[in-house]
């Protein structure tokens, strides 16, 4: 039985935002959780690392999903995954995913759910 979108969504297991800091090199002390799962980065280290090169942006837009519903935001899950996999420091930022539930139509776990 395939699980629906919303029963993968709850099962997801959130790593903690103190974890995610780390692997990005950030000090713990830099950044300011709200709960476990959420942080601003403080200010004057943002401001202590200007000097450093640039990084990458990847955009990922204007995709047509699949039948199956893989879209942009399984695109750019699988990117980021990919990059983190070959040692690569990927972040990954999603605005508006899986904006087809507020339409009434298929998605809710960002990704069809897999």
């Amino acid at each position: 039985m395939v699980m629906s979108d919303i029963e993968v969504a709850r099962e997801a297991k959130m790593k903690p935002i103190m974890e995610i800091g780390d692997k990005l090199g950030i000090p713990a002390e830099s950044l300011q959780p709200f709960g476990h799962t959420k942080a601003k980065i403080d200010l004057n280290y943002i401001k202590s690392i200007q000097d450093r090169p640039d990084g990458k942006l990847v955009l990922v837009t204007g995709i047509n999903p699949t039948a199956a519903g893989e879209g942009k935001t399984t695109t750019s899950v699988g990117l980021g995954d990919a990059l983190n996999r070959i040692g690569k420091k990927a972040i990954i930022c999603l605005r508006e995913p899986s904006l087809g539930p507020c339409f009434g139509m298929k998605g809710g776990a960002a990704g069809g759910g897999y």
